[in-house]
């Protein structure tokens, strides 16, 4: 019986660093186009407190997604210690493709993967490079998408990137403009008879009444020379999705495995919002009538922001690397991703190292 593990992870976390106090400057305005009649500075505070974003990064001006993506597939090609010539697939999971800098205009034609591709010069006609649009979650996906190839025996290894440029697509003139970042992690996934890897995992699109929770649309300044689109999104409703729905997705996640709640050893999730996530992971241990660990949950929002498909794998790899509280993980120990984002799309993985 063939497993499905992860060999190599690497990432790439631009150098420009943005604080809070970059904002102080910006003029906010709610959705209905009214302005807050708060100073900046108290936007600010209370948006500390709620995120737990004390600084973001953002990409270098003649970096796009693709040229990020490529650096940190570079580096989990090398720590794989793989031929990059044998990779069947390369899946990249981003939103909105590569965006020159001041501008809005996303451009995915050639996909980003192609473009990826190419900057990794493989040659192999048989390494098949596709985009994946699936909303924060879509590295997860990616991963789940290369167990299936690998199982059907339609390839042996995969190259899965969660990449995103979004200070290229944010608002300066919405408060949620100081959410998001910009970054990539990639993974080498490979077929092996060592016991582990990916035990279970679960998806899920709920769209009928959240299809439009994270949406595209016009600045919310009433003074807006034109309408181009900007990401915005409608936070309260978001929080309330993710506590009852990511939980009972990483519940029917862990049960499937087979394997029990305490022998989870850290939990690997989007890093969206520093109190959600802490209340989703405590949600799910409450299913399990049990109180949540310390430092199971690793968080990198605080330095890095929300870089969207981006922060899981990102976070993994610095974790491996000795960031945030990392231990060296032992053969057998247990762990999970989780995540949630546009769509609405949820998705987890019980998976063994």
């Amino acid at each position: 019986m063939a497993y499905v593990k992860i060999t190599g992870v690497g990432s790439y976390v631009p150098k420009n660093i943005k604080t809070n106090q970059d904002f102080l400057s910006n003029q906010f305005y709610t959705l209905d186009e009214s302005k807050f009649d708060a100073h900046p500075d108290e936007i600010i505070k209370k948006f500390k407190a709620i995120t737990g974003i004390a600084e973001r990064r953002y990409a270098d001006n003649d970096m796009k997604t693709s040229d990020i993506a490529a650096f940190a597939a570079q580096k989990a090609i090398t720590n794989a210690g793989i031929n990059q010539e044998e990779i069947d697939y390369i899946i990249v999971a981003h939103n909105f493709g590569d965006v020159e800098h001041q501008t809005q205009q996303t451009d995915i034609v050639p996909s980003i993967a192609s473009r990826v591709k190419q900057i990794l010069k493989i040659k192999n006609p048989k390494c098949v490079a596709y985009d994946l649009v699936f909303g924060c979650p879509g590295w997860i996906e990616g991963c789940i998408q290369s167990k299936a190839f690998i199982d059907a025996g339609l390839a042996k290894r995969t190259l899965v990137i969660g990449a995103e440029t979004l200070s290229r697509v944010i608002d300066p003139h919405d408060r949620d403009s100081m959410i998001y970042a910009d970054g990539a992690g990639a993974t080498i996934l490979e077929s092996t008879e060592e016991n582990g890897g990916i035990l279970s995992h679960q998806s899920a699109t709920y769209s009928l009444n959240e299809a439009k929770y994270i949406y595209f649309d016009k600045s919310n300044s009433p003074q807006r020379l034109d309408n181009r689109g900007y990401i915005k999104m409608y936070g309260r409703k978001i929080y309330n999705f993710a506590l009852t729905k990511v939980p009972e997705a990483m519940k029917a996640c862990l049960d499937e495995s087979g394997q029990s709640i305490d022998q989870i050893k850290r939990i690997f999730i989007h890093q969206a919002n520093e109190k959600m996530d802490e209340a989703i992971v405590k949600r799910f241990y409450k299913l399990y009538k049990t109180e949540m660990p310390e430092d199971i949950m690793p968080m990198s929002i605080s330095e890095l922001g929300n870089s969207s498909v981006a922060t899981i794998p990102t976070l993994y790899d610095l974790y491996l690397l000795g960031y945030y509280g990392g231990q060296e993980f032992e053969k057998g120990d247990l762990i999970m991703f989780a995540s949630v984002g546009a769509g609405m799309n949820i998705n987890a993985i019980t998976y063994q190292i």
